[in-house]
């Protein structure tokens, strides 16, 4: 299973999440129609959206931009009745001309009327069941929320990999046993776009025994290893990956490797794995002392690591190989780190910010 991106994270997330929407809005069971004339024969979904970062955001102008779309082919309106981030909330019978404006105010730094986490948590519950609960925050604070509405009989559609890959209890009580696949649905918390989760879900439900799972899920890391490969200075490649806006303000966040290993830990669980984030052996791509600084001499202090990626990568190119950052599931360990893979691997024939997920059966 292998992504190119060749358009935004953001974009690539609120694609996958209508679709998600719509596929766990097939469960819901509600025969409340919208009054607008634009959407009287739509039934109605009412829906708590979490978060308004650059996801949030896309996925509000995606689900307005596709009204006549979802009516037509699918029968459904998606009504956002709860608008809430850790600034504050909107909630109501929101139209649409509201959820852009809320949307376009966050894009200007600004924040939402404020408001108490009971506040939020009210609002979510007073939508009853049935109603859909999209996280696409990146915070483990929503964890509660989630799992106090799956037991009210609310939906839960989540790009937020923190709640899935926090401690194994929180992850029981949110995708269960059996899995609730028709109430949850985390796709997009692995691989942005790859449908990582829905192939291992199959494989699953065929019985067809998942020995090993190796891949790439990052295409921040990706890309900075592609640069190694064509002989840049590891320092270069990372500047320019965050003037690109690949890394997080810290692009530490995404050279520790703890994203990918919560990634690969979600994987793991879905293979029934009962494991910590604790167990997952992170290699991150700086050493232990460089962990404390500042942003800016962390970025002062990137080019003393050059010399040794560069000998690095040098080694692996003499043997027909190319570095990548990748994480194994494996004999029931998790791994995560610089590994050297032949260039003819489909590991090895990744560039740039491609991710990719192979299952071994």
């Amino acid at each position: 299973v292998t992504r190119r991106r060749s358009a935004s994270q953001a974009s690539y997330m609120h694609r996958l999440l209508c679709a998600l929407l719509l596929t766990t809005a097939a469960a819901v069971d509600t025969d409340k129609t919208c009054a607008s004339d634009d959407c009287m024969a739509a039934k109605q979904v009412p829906v708590a959206l979490l978060g308004v970062g650059g996801v949030g955001r896309a996925l509000v102008e995606a689900l307005v931009g596709a009204r006549t779309h979802h009516k037509d082919v699918y029968g459904l309106r998606f009504d956002v009745k709860v608008l809430a981030d850790s600034s504050g909330y909107l909630a109501g019978d929101l139209d649409d001309a509201q959820l852009q404006s809320a949307a376009a105010a966050k894009a200007d730094g600004k924040k939402l009327p404020g408001a108490t986490k009971g506040d939020v948590d009210k609002a979510v519950a007073s939508l009853g069941e049935g109603a859909l609960v999209v996280d696409v925050t990146a915070s483990g604070s929503t964890t509660p929320l989630l799992i106090e509405a799956l037991k009210r009989g609310q939906k839960v559609v989540s790009a937020n990999k923190k709640p899935f890959s926090s401690d194994q209890a929180a992850y029981d009580a949110l995708v269960g046993h059996p899995i609730r696949h028709n109430n949850v649905r985390h796709e997009s918390t692995v691989g942005a776009g790859l449908p990582a989760i829905a192939a291992l879900n199959r494989l699953s439900m065929a019985d067809d025994k998942v020995r090993k799972i190796a891949g790439t899920f990052s295409g921040t890391l990706g890309f900075v290893m592609s640069g190694l490969e064509a002989g840049r200075p590891f320092s270069e490649v990372v500047l320019e990956a965050k003037a690109k806006g690949y890394t997080e303000p810290d692009p530490r966040d995404d050279l520790g490797g703890v994203d990918v290993a919560r990634k690969a830990l979600i994987l793991a669980r879905g293979l029934g794995w009962r494991l910590e984030l604790s167990d997952v052996n992170v290699e991150p791509l700086y050493p232990p002392e460089m962990a404390s600084l500042t942003v800016d001499d962390f970025m002062a202090k990137l080019p003393s690591l050059d010399e040794d990626f560069a000998k690095r990568a040098k080694e692996a190119k003499a043997r027909g190989e190319a570095l990548r950052y990748a994480a194994t599931v494996e004999d029931g360990r998790l791994t995560v780190g610089l590994v050297s893979v032949s260039t003819s691997s489909p590991l090895g024939s990744l560039s740039g910010t491609d991710n990719l997920v192979e299952y071994y059966t």
